[in-house]
């Protein structure tokens, strides 16, 4: 299902805005959107929201034979995934040009980068290593897929914990998590990409751009970086060239970023570790709500029930005596204003009468007109001799049969037929 395009509209007021330095979201040119970082109950899972854009990675090994020429390395492989449940524009079961290129730079960003140690993952030189596989699924697509992907991958990298190994003569052995301890990955540094957007042949940049200002913009620049100022990979795209100075901005304002969610990470390391060693609640389960999906679960609210009874006395004291009825009255004559009264020889105080007279009134005014019209609506008489004809004409005269006295039809009809005649 290709994606609906924007309206000449829509993209004259998002260049518009972005002239003025306006964001649909409100934040400003060089914000960041809110970054939110949950792992999951198993080592090596984790959860990414940036804004509306949400990315799972998940980090799996196995032992396999590693390739000819590097004997001694173990093998990384990344692998990004685009759902249609992210958006209608991705298929199934078919690579797009944006996931060839997301996996290209999320290989350059951290396997290019040397984040990882590869030569503690050997077990047996030229026959056994370590495979660490990492898998990044795309949960919701609101733009800059890539530096959730990257933010995601090294998050479930540094959170991941490898089976340990023993190796008897010819004989490898691998441990399960309740024998024995899992070892976490030997990570060098932490390499984050920062996407910059460029609009009107780059005389505009913003940073973090969302879904629809990635449609409307003319270049993209990705900078991946790591806390001590080292560039690992840069890529950009979409014909635009940009100067040196361009360049050198966006890298000074890669470096506060980088660091900023560098930071974010190992403070949700460290709550993720607490909450294991407390045997509380951890992970992806610990980020949810509480029954938050049971429709028909209500919380408890506690209620004071001591001194009830003197607490009633009293309000009862305070409230106002009912009027006395007067001796005489056959029924009691209601006082408050806006209260009607029904009783027997009682007059209504209600006006339900006056309403029932004047709908009375009103169905009679409708009778009157009904028989109005019916006569209208009638055919007219004609009488000539014994036999009666009907007539729709207005011209010819109306004969009145009165049923009393014969003489009386007989000399209307005579007059009639004279009046014709002449």
């Amino acid at each position: 299902m290709k994606e609906t395009p924007l309206s000449n509209c829509e993209r004259d007021f998002l260049l518009k805005a972005i002239e003025e330095k306006k964001r649909l979201d409100g934040r400003g040119t060089y914000d960041y959107r809110k970054l939110k970082i949950t792992f999951g109950t198993d080592f090596g899972s984790c959860f990414v929201e940036l804004g509306k854009t949400r990315v799972m990675a998940q980090v799996s090994c196995e032992l396999v034979a590693p390739k000819d020429n590097r004997p001694t390395e173990g093998i990384l492989f990344f692998n990004i995934e685009l759902s249609p449940m992210a958006s209608p524009g991705f298929e199934q079961g078919r690579q797009s040009e944006l996931s060839v290129k997301l996996n290209r730079q999320l290989e350059r960003c951290l396997r290019n980068s040397k984040c990882i140690d590869t030569e503690s993952l050997c077990v047996v030189s030229g026959e056994k290593v370590w495979q660490i596989r990492v898998d990044v699924h795309t949960l919701n697509h609101d733009g800059n897929i890539m530096d959730a992907a990257s933010i995601a991958a090294i998050s479930a990298l540094c959170h991941f914990k490898r089976p340990d190994v023993s190796i008897l003569g010819d004989d490898v052995t691998v441990y399960s998590v309740e024998e024995r301890e899992p070892i976490p990955l030997s990570i060098y540094h932490m390499p984050i990409s920062v996407s910059f957007s460029f609009f009107k042949q780059g005389n505009f940049l913003l940073v973090d751009p969302i879904e629809r200002e990635e449609r409307v913009m003319d270049g993209l620049l990705v900078i991946a970086m790591n806390k001590h100022r080292e560039i690992c990979s840069i890529q950009s795209s979409g014909g635009i060239m940009l100067l040196r100075e361009q360049v050198m901005r966006c890298s000074k304002i890669a470096s506060v970023k980088v660091s900023e969610i560098t930071e974010l990470i190992t403070k949700a390391m460290e709550n993720d570790k607490a909450a294991r060693k407390a045997g509380g609640r951890c992970g992806f389960a610990e980020s949810m709500t509480q029954e938050r999906i049971t429709a028909l679960k209500m919380q408890e609210t506690p209620v004071e029930t001591t001194e009830v009874s003197a607490t009633a006395d009293s309000i009862v004291q305070k409230a106002k005596a009912a009027p006395q009825i007067p001796i005489g009255v056959p029924s009691p004559v209601v006082l408050v204003p806006g209260v009607g009264q029904v009783g027997q020889r009682l007059q209504n105080s209600w006006g339900l009468q006056d309403e029932e007279c004047e709908e009375e009134d009103g169905n009679s005014d409708e009778d009157d007109e009904n028989i109005v019209e019916e006569q209208k609506s009638t055919p007219k008489m004609r009488v000539a001799g014994d036999v009666v004809e009907i007539s729709d004409s207005e011209e010819e005269d109306v004969v009145i049969l009165h049923p009393e006295s014969h003489a009386k039809d007989s000399s209307h009809c005579e007059k009639a037929t004279s009046k014709k005649k002449k």
